[in-house]
């Protein structure tokens, strides 16, 4: 039994016609950092499209790996959601397919670093049918004008990365 990853990074956020985070790249001291950010009272999403390469059976564990941009303090609420077509099998228009019910996770800010990374981690157990080979998309929201949202800053994601059995 092996862990199939999948890594995510900003280059790869595809984005609907609105309400999308923006993506940006820092100059760091010493490497740029990429980085998606979603702002505060508001929802935005990303899409990432993957293939589920050798995927086996169970849940996927979705991590969001995030910073506040200038805050050490507050609750950030996460929502990601997995829409899965198999080719030739399912009669479902692509355009229009939907995504399974979607999962949230409130993750606190550690204090004492504004720009410290963060790890949300979300377990995704509406799976759509999801099937070896796969097309899937991947929704990443941040709910900021949920009352649980109470960071009142930017947030930078900086990679989303899935993993799932292959057995």
């Amino acid at each position: 039994m092996a862990t199939v990853r999948l890594n995510f990074d900003p280059e790869l956020a595809q984005f609907a016609a609105s309400s999308f985070p923006a993506f940006d790249r820092v100059q760091g001291t010493n490497f740029p950092v990429t980085r998606l950010l979603f702002d505060p009272g508001a929802t935005e999403t990303a899409y990432f499209k993957f293939e589920a390469v050798n995927y086996g059976s169970g849940n996927l564990t979705c991590d969001i790996i995030w910073y506040a941009v200038n805050a050490t303090t507050g609750v950030v609420r996460w929502e990601v959601a997995l829409a899965a077509i198999t080719q030739e099998s399912d009669s479902q228009d692509v355009e229009t397919k939907a995504f399974a019910t979607a999962l949230t996770v409130d993750d606190t800010h550690l204090g004492t670093t504004s720009k410290r990374l963060h790890k949300a981690t979300i377990t995704i157990s509406n799976l759509d049918s999801i099937a070896a080979g796969d097309e899937c998309w991947l929704r990443v929201s941040r709910l900021g004008g949920h009352a649980n949202d109470t960071l009142v800053n930017d947030v930078a994601v900086t990679e989303v990365r899935l993993s799932y059995s292959d057995t």
